[in-house]
């Protein structure tokens, strides 16, 4: 196991972007929350249309509202080079770019072919002032729309977004397919230097970050409370719960500088925010430490 790993937080993008819109200031207060628990990466917006995604209006607000801080990396989704500009502008510190191991789902998501996705990163990457880029690869582990994708597939990808200027990459489970075995199977071929986006559509979350521990990945995207999924796929699923696998690392020995009591106090908080039960388990019965008293 390694010493420690990075989460980047993704509640206030991921978690929120499927939910009935907030507004800015409880998005201001969720992020808040999270930075006092210890988080020090963290997506907090997407500069997409808010016509296409609603929750997301106000990304700049959100952004101006944070301020820039030492030790805290705010990064934001953008989906093409209009949304790069608009997260330039609103001085972010990291910009996350998407495109799709699956060609289906990758018009269906952002329509475009992936050689137009990989040409529009290139020109995001080339843009003035630009800050670090971390390109995310949906369906890495599978596609809803054509199945097994290839572990080598995968691979070739991410070495061009790498050439394209890319200055990490992330391999997502958009839909759950993953499993241990694929987690293996894709790290074989891509190397340990990118990291996971998982999902618990099949249960199966926590259990894959722990194969990719084991594998030498050190850095993971989390959702307070469990929350997110693409709205743009048919029966995805929240994220791996921030505080289920801070909960698991903490146990093993790895550092993550989070307090996972104080991250329950954010589960909590957005289950209020969003007004409905969060899926994390950890939110609701506590970590080992702090157990339930039943009859």
């Amino acid at each position: 196991m390694p010493d420690s790993v990075q989460i980047r937080e993704v509640g206030a993008r991921d978690g929120l972007q499927s939910e009935a819109p907030i507004g800015i200031e409880q998005r201001v207060e969720l992020i808040e929350s999270l930075l006092a628990a210890g988080v020090t990466r963290i997506e907090m917006v997407s500069f997409v249309s808010p016509k296409a995604v609603p929750s997301m209006a106000g990304a700049a607000e959100v952004v101006a509202a944070i301020g820039a801080r030492a030790g805290v990396v705010r990064a934001a989704l953008v989906p093409n080079l209009r949304g790069a500009q608009m997260a330039i502008d609103a001085g972010v510190d990291e910009i996350t770019v998407i495109m799709s191991a699956s060609a289906v789902y990758n018009e269906r998501n952002v329509h475009m072919t992936l050689d137009e996705s990989i040409a529009q990163i290139a020109s995001i990457c080339a843009t003035e002032g630009v800050p670090p880029v971390d390109a995310v690869v949906s369906c890495s582990f599978g596609s809803p729309y054509e199945g097994d994708v290839d572990p080598a597939f995968v691979s070739s990808l991410c070495a061009r977004l790498r050439e394209a200027g890319a200055g990490a990459v992330t391999l997502a489970d958009t839909t759950g397919m993953a499993t241990p075995r694929r987690i293996a199977e894709a790290l074989a071929q891509t190397g340990s230097d990118v990291g996971l986006h998982l999902h618990e559509t099949r249960g199966t979350g926590v259990l894959n970050a722990y194969a990719g521990l084991q594998c030498g990945v050190t850095r993971f995207d989390c959702s307070v409370g469990g929350l997110g999924g693409s709205p743009f796929a048919a029966g995805a699923a929240g994220n791996v719960a921030t505080e289920e696998l801070v909960a698991l690392l903490d146990d093993l020995g790895v550092s993550t500088g989070i307090d996972v009591e104080a991250l329950i106090g954010s589960a909590l908080l957005i289950e209020q925010l969003v007004g409905h039960p969060v899926p994390s388990r950890v939110a609701h019965v506590g970590t080992r430490s702090r157990r339930p008293v039943t009859g």
